[in-house]
């Protein structure tokens, strides 16, 4: 009942752009922080951004910083990433997760994640 769906992956050549979209069904996307995480084959996930509760306060890791922009559309209980200038190391499963009100530096803190979407860039 309560989930998290992420869409927008696909296949971008390098320097392209994506919008990844994370839709919440059974709660209100509102009250929660939305975090965003990646993990290629052979690596383990990290986290690339995370937006705030309410107005959303963001922050992200400095390999995405200045090309990707995370934001909410609460009125639609979405949160997007955009993704621009993607480059050979961007490529992973990307799945959002929601943790209450304020972001995490703890990926243990996250109740709910999303299933993942591919994003793939080719050369």
């Amino acid at each position: 009942q309560l989930q998290l769906v992420e869409s927008g992956g696909g296949l971008v050549q390098p320097g392209g752009s994506l919008r990844l979209s994370c839709a919440a069904s059974g709660f209100t996307l509102d009250l929660y922080a939305i975090g965003w995480f990646r993990q290629a084959p052979g690596k383990e996930r990290e986290g690339v951004s995370c937006i705030s509760s309410g107005v959303g306060s963001t922050n992200y890791a400095d390999s995405v910083k200045g090309r990707f922009i995370i934001s909410r559309d609460n009125a639609k209980n979405t949160v997007y990433l955009q993704m621009n200038s993607l480059k050979p190391e961007d490529p992973a499963v990307y799945s959002c997760a929601a943790v209450a009100f304020r972001c995490s530096p703890r990926r243990t803190s996250y109740a709910y994640w999303g299933q993942g979407t591919q994003v793939t860039v080719s050369s």
